[in-house]
């Protein structure tokens, strides 16, 4: 892409002298000024300037563009549309008024402009790391990775210090099954500012095989040392300090390491143990008995797969998405986002209206869902939907989509636990504390028999033991529940190219292993978990 040219310059290099042009000196400072307060922050006082700037010079490219980014701060998006629409009358090969516009359009829930706007803006400015990472980001939300990666390592060439940009491409890569690649990006981040690494550092423990050496051991324990460590760092560091011992065979430095990061962890991350199980409970006692089915036909192009972290939920979507009927997306948030809209919508909460809804209502959800969730079906007539949250919506789901199939996986409780325990998970406060991880479990056991029971036809529970012991005959088992043909590609799960985008992406590239069991390499450390899941203590 040849970017255009003014007064024989690339547009996205004009000097401040040029993109000031047609201001008097005074105007120009002033400019300049507005710019450095926004990238401050200092919104007020650039606003301030600016009003008084268009008074004088109403009409001028940069000052409008300045105005229409302090209205997209002040969340005017509309407003900061038309503002930057008339800066680009003025000058209509500026990337950065692209970049800006771009950005408003996202707000407004245009994505297609969005979209086309910055990929305008990259067009125009080939050399701004700034508009070819808003691109990418765009690109990603729009669910097309494979064209954000080319986006992501141009910012990479531009600005190799872009630690943000390079998380992102070696996660898209990682996803892709390209890990020497992927931790390339991650090493590069490291060796920047190790200091500032600790996303980088904990990506790279997830890696099979684990890359993490001992001079890399040694080099997190010094870094944990430091007293300016950002807490968020200090956390990510530490647990991939604990991953790595552990992988050394130093399971008490490493057991000693996740203490040390969840106590952190949990100082910001509050769990509210009765309060959940209050809400449950709640949504069990509204879903007491199956809704009637309001459509018999509507649904069945989905399987939802739900589970507790680390129990085999991606093992079982990658199984299922080997079939050639069957198209594997990873984690959805459509069942959520349509069951916030209708709370929204009527302004009253869940448990409230979900007690009175008609078939008629819930027959619409559906259909919404559904239409959410169309790009899904392009390639394939039914898709996966792995959220693993949605073990709690089961009722819900069968009532917006009585012919769907919902998967729940389950492994042994005490291995499941500790396998949350090993990791970050920001968005799962009970993964702090022994006593929450156990009630959190007895939660989903509670809830997963409940669903089973009211719903044996379409609620299907995979136990992760009993395919690895088995795997022939629990794939066969799973493809008869969700009524699929048997297909010999499903037993090679393992060979299926596709994205998987959790922290399993690199196991379930390989045959199912009878190894992944640690609770007992732990040996007695765990007894306060065991005992918090009413287990005995470790005998060896």
């Amino acid at each position: 892409m040849m970017p255009a040219r003014e007064n024989g310059e690339t547009i996205a290099m004009l000097t401040p002298q040029q993109r000031h042009a047609g201001l008097s000196a005074e105007l120009a400072q002033r400019a300049r000024g507005i710019a450095h307060a926004l990238e401050q922050g200092r919104v007020g006082e650039a606003e301030r300037a600016t009003i008084a700037a268009m008074a004088l010079a109403p009409r001028h490219p940069e000052i409008l563009r300045l105005f229409g980014m302090i209205q997209f701060q002040r969340g005017q998006f509309a407003a900061a549309i038309d503002t930057l629409s008339q800066a680009l009358a003025q000058r209509a090969d500026d990337p950065m008024i692209y970049n800006a516009l771009g950005g408003a359009f996202e707000q407004i829930g245009d994505a297609g402009r969005s979209r086309e706007a910055l990929r305008r803006a990259c067009e125009l400015g080939p050399d701004l790391a700034t508009c070819w990472f808003n691109y990418a980001r765009r690109l990603l939300v729009d669910g097309d990775a494979a064209a954000a990666v080319p986006a992501l390592q141009r910012v990479v060439a531009l600005q190799p210090e872009h630690a943000t940009a390079r998380g992102m491409l070696a996660d898209i890569l990682r996803s892709d099954g390209r890990f020497a690649e992927a931790e390339a990006q991650l090493r590069g981040i490291v060796e920047a500012a190790p200091t500032h690494a600790g996303s980088a550092w904990w990506n790279l423990a997830l890696f099979k095989p684990m890359p993490l050496t001992s001079r890399d051991i040694a080099a997190m324990q010094r870094i944990l040392k430091r007293t300016d460590l950002a807490e968020s760092d200090r956390i990510a560091t530490s647990f991939a300090l604990a991953m790595a011992q552990e992988h050394a065979g130093d399971y008490a430095a490493a057991f000693a390491q996740m203490r040390r990061g969840h106590a952190l962890a949990a100082r910001t991350q509050k769990y509210a143990a009765a309060e959940f199980d209050r809400d449950l409970d709640d949504i069990l006692a509204a879903f007491a008995t199956p809704v009637a089915e309001a459509d018999a036909a509507q649904g069945g192009e989905t399987i939802f797969i739900a589970s507790l972290p680390r129990s085999g939920s991606t093992l079982t979507e990658q199984i299922l998405a080997s079939h050639s009927q069957v198209e594997g997306t990873s984690e959805l948030h459509d069942l959520g986002e349509v069951l916030m809209d209708e709370c929204d919508r009527l302004r009253r909460p869940f448990i409230e209206w979900v007690r009175t809804h008609t078939l008629g209502q819930w027959r619409v959800l559906g259909q919404a869902y559904l239409e959410r969730t169309r790009r899904w079906r392009q390639r394939r007539p039914r898709f996966t939907d792995k959220m693993p949250a949605n073990w709690m919506y089961v009722g819900a789901i069968l009532a917006m989509l009585p012919q769907a199939r919902v998967v729940i996986c389950r492994r042994d409780p005490l291995e499941t636990c500790f396998g949350c325990y090993r990791y970050i998970f920001t968005q799962h406060p009970y993964t702090h504390d022994f006593a929450d991880l156990a009630s959190h479990w007895r939660a989903f056991d509670r809830a997963t028999r409940h669903w089973q029971a009211l719903y044996p036809d379409r609620v299907y529970v995979q136990e992760y033991e009993a395919l690895v012991a088995d795997p022939d005959a629990r794939i066969r088992a799973l493809l008869d529940f969700c009524g699929l043909p048997f297909e010999e590609n499903c037993l090679n799960f393992h060979a299926t190219e596709r994205r998987v985008a959790t922290p399993s992406a690199a196991q379930v590239r390989q045959p199912i292993r009878r190894d992944t069991a640690r609770a007992d390499k732990y040996g007695a450390l765990l007894d306060p978990l065991r005992a918090a899941l009413g287990l005995p203590p470790f005998h060896p």
